[in-house]
């Protein structure tokens, strides 16, 4: 594909409108409404979402993760945490995350402050888990550089000899972060690129204020 085939791949949006006389007052129930109808449109994986991280340095990092739960408090992921995500939290605990429902022609972007989760918030999630992730947890050295596959597999297989007879114990690396919003964007595409962006911000009072973006 040549430069202005990849030029022209466009598509106008018009599968909806966003008004901030209409979306709820807290941006976390907007979310909600949101996600339910995400999932219901059956999207493929609704809760991924694009985690971005940074160093001290300002050298950034983006991947995708799964969010696991959401409330007023923030939104919950988990992961090991000697993986290069969770260094980087630790070193600078400011985040990003999106998540590109685009077969909606939707986004949303959260900017705020990530958290370690409590052992036994992390724990209560843990064995929730098919026993196969459970275990895989324990596998990996997540982030760390392997030299082949087979070793990967050949650690999965043992462990799961090792723990055949009982249930799967909690890593001591393993945990969860949870993302405190200080900025939720609402996107919604619409025609000639004029598109619907909707902000929350905390004020100095705690209290969500709302405000329409340019596109």
């Amino acid at each position: 594909m040549n430069e202005q085939e990849v030029q022209d791949l466009r598509r106008n949006y018009t599968m909806g409108d966003l008004d901030e006389s209409s979306v709820a007052p807290d941006p976390v129930d907007q979310f909600g409404l949101w996600f339910e109808q995400a999932c219901k449109a059956q999207l493929l994986e609704p809760n991924a979402m694009s985690l971005a991280t940074s160093t001290p340095e300002g050298q950034t990092s983006i991947r995708t993760v799964l969010l696991k739960g959401y409330g007023k408090d923030g939104f919950n992921f988990f992961t090991n945490m000697e993986s290069n995500k969770a260094l980087e939290i630790g070193s600078n605990p400011n985040v990003s995350l999106l998540f590109p429902w685009l077969a909606l022609e939707r986004q949303v972007i959260i900017n705020g402050t990530a958290e370690s989760m409590g052992r036994a918030e992390v724990l209560k999630y843990f064995v929730t888990r098919p026993v196969d992730s459970q275990i895989g947890a324990w596998a990996s050295n997540q982030s760390r550089i392997i030299t082949t596959r087979k070793i990967l597999e050949m650690k999965f297989d043992e462990l799961k000899r090792k723990f055949a007879d009982g249930k799967v114990p909690l890593p001591s690396f393993w945990g969860g972060f949870r993302v405190v919003p200080r900025t939720v964007e609402f996107w919604q595409g619409r025609p000639s690129r004029l598109h619907d962006r909707i902000r929350y911000s905390l004020n100095e009072q705690g209290k969500w204020q709302r405000a329409r973006l340019a596109p």
